[in-house]
């Protein structure tokens, strides 16, 4: 018995962080996007005497007492409950759908490049070469950069007079369409390495006599990597193109910190949009509904992915 007291009370610090900081905020954000917020302040003036050290009026030179205006502000949120009003508002919103357009394309665009880029590398690094240990070890070092540092890096890079690059004469961050560019290159740049060290553990695992007996029927590498190594990765990249589109849908720190949405909203993504609605314009029931979309959406994908997975390969 007292193991089991034992057992509860090393388990409640984590029950008590999972259900203030995440099931409350999910909860009280759902409540939210139903209702309609209008914040507000009641200003009230009032006229108080003044009073002296001894707390007698102070008397002017009329011989009446001397008062002063004190100012009270009293901050209220009223609550309106509006049904799904948010939710048909969203609907109809154009630079919701702008934003959306931006999103897919990142996940679609960016996502598959990381895929062929990670793939690359794995195969170029699976296989015995001169300061190998040291080269895997320089190309997961995107992982680990936080991504004020990734935005600081790529504004200097991308700055158009003066950087790195400004030779090219390409208007990278200016332009609206070289700016989403920019965004995917940045975002591939760091999250590449993931899919190369997922990889490159995968075709580690692959028996070599399996490739041995491929290289006696044919020496072309690109047939053994279609009809052998591919089959055989598939349920690893599956699981890779998953968690990078979830990833990819919230996609939020490199836009904002290379180009803030701009120019336009060329590179305004969702979540970006979502931020802007609900803490700088102050509207988060909006903001609420717009997350729930999201989240919403994700899970979908996910978990119809998963099955489909797991009944393939069960």
């Amino acid at each position: 018995m007292k193991r089991q007291h034992a057992k509860i009370i090393f388990l409640m610090p984590a029950v008590i962080w999972v259900l203030v900081f995440t099931f409350f905020p999910l909860g009280y954000s759902a409540v939210v996007s139903f209702a309609d917020l209008e914040s507000k302040v009641e200003v009230t003036r009032e006229k108080v005497p003044l009073l002296d050290e001894n707390g007698d009026p102070v008397l002017n030179r009329a011989g009446e007492p001397r008062s002063r205006t004190v100012v009270t502000r009293d901050p209220q949120t009223i609550w309106t409950f509006v049904g799904f009003r948010n939710y048909e508002r969203l609907i109809k919103d154009q630079q919701t759908f702008g934003a959306i357009k931006v999103t897919l394309i990142f996940a679609v665009v960016g996502v598959a490049l990381q895929i062929v880029v990670g793939m690359a590398l794995a195969l170029l690094f699976n296989r015995t070469m001169r300061g190998r240990s040291l080269m895997r070890s320089l190309m997961l070092l995107p992982i680990f950069a936080t991504p004020v540092a990734v935005g600081n890096i790529f504004t200097t890079i991308f700055f158009e007079e003066g950087g790195p690059l400004s030779f090219l004469g390409i208007p990278f961050l200016s332009d609206p369409n070289w700016a989403l560019v920019s965004i995917i290159i940045v975002d591939v740049w760091q999250h590449a390495p993931f899919a190369f060290l997922v990889f490159l553990a995968g075709l580690q695992g692959i028996d070599p006599e399996q490739i041995d007996a491929a290289r006696l029927e044919t020496e072309s590498g690109w047939k053994i990597f279609v009809h052998i190594i591919l089959p055989l990765m598939q349920p690893i990249i599956i699981i890779v193109l998953l968690l990078r589109i979830a990833e990819a849908f919230k996609l939020f720190d490199i836009p904002f910190l290379l180009t803030g949405g701009g120019p336009g909203f060329a590179t305004q993504s969702y979540t970006l949009f979502t931020f802007k609605t609900g803490l700088r314009f102050f509207d988060p029931a909006y903001a609420s509904a717009l997350s729930y979309v999201l989240l919403i959406g994700v899970m979908i994908i996910i978990v119809a992915s998963y099955n489909r997975l797991r009944e393939q390969y069960a």
